[in-house]
């Protein structure tokens, strides 16, 4: 049986980085080939009514995505240790750095019970669950590449944040989303979400 199954994503993945439309559209870019126009009915999750997302009581919204041109034409700020961007660089010096049990640490829920259930899923020899290189969205490992095109956007609202990583590979471009939330003054990754892939880490069920 194949285990690798995850619930139908849709086009909310992508609603969640580019809200804000046409303003976030200037940071992403041109959205991928096979995603819907904007403002076609099925890129607008049932009951959008354009509002922002409602928040838990004592809970900060979430960030919404800088409307700045991508890539940024000045030069990237340096990245503050500790900050989000600082915890999402490492996954992208080190291939498979994300599904390393020794990096759990940076994971909160709903992340956080993925990545365990796809190691118990691997300890007891039924197999795999999450694909390879999830932070690379899947593309092959070309550091030379990534090096010279990877670009990262830092939204930070309260006690949430995120963080856009746009990168190119074999020619093909891919944008990912790194959704965060402060615990105990350190921020946790709490999903990871692509762009281009449509998919987020949240989905998966590792059973």
């Amino acid at each position: 049986m194949d285990r690798r199954s995850f619930l139908p994503l849709s086009t909310m993945c992508l609603m969640a980085v580019v809200q804000g439309g046409a303003a976030a559209q200037g940071l992403l870019g041109a959205p991928p080939a096979n995603a819907p126009p904007a403002n076609a009915p099925e890129a607008t999750a049932p009951g959008d009514s354009g509002s922002p997302p409602a928040t838990e009581p004592g809970g900060a919204a979430e960030p919404a995505t800088p409307p700045v041109a991508w890539p940024p034409s000045e030069p990237a700020a340096p990245i503050q240790p500790g900050s989000p961007t600082a915890v999402v660089r490492p996954f992208y010096d080190q291939v498979n750095l994300d599904v390393d049990p020794s990096q759990r640490g940076h994971f909160i829920d709903p992340a956080k019970t993925v990545l365990d259930k796809s190691d118990a899923l691997r300890k007891s020899g039924q197999g795999e669950c999450l694909d390879p290189n999830m932070a690379l969205d899947n593309a092959d490992y070309d550091k030379d590449q990534i090096d010279k095109s990877l670009k990262t956007l830092e939204a930070i609202n309260g006690d949430q944040a995120k963080v856009i990583v746009a990168f190119v590979v074999a020619g093909n471009p891919h944008r990912l989303e790194w959704k965060f939330k402060k615990v105990g003054g350190e921020w946790k990754i709490s999903d990871l979400l692509s762009v281009t892939g449509e998919w987020a880490l949240s989905q998966y069920q590792c059973e």
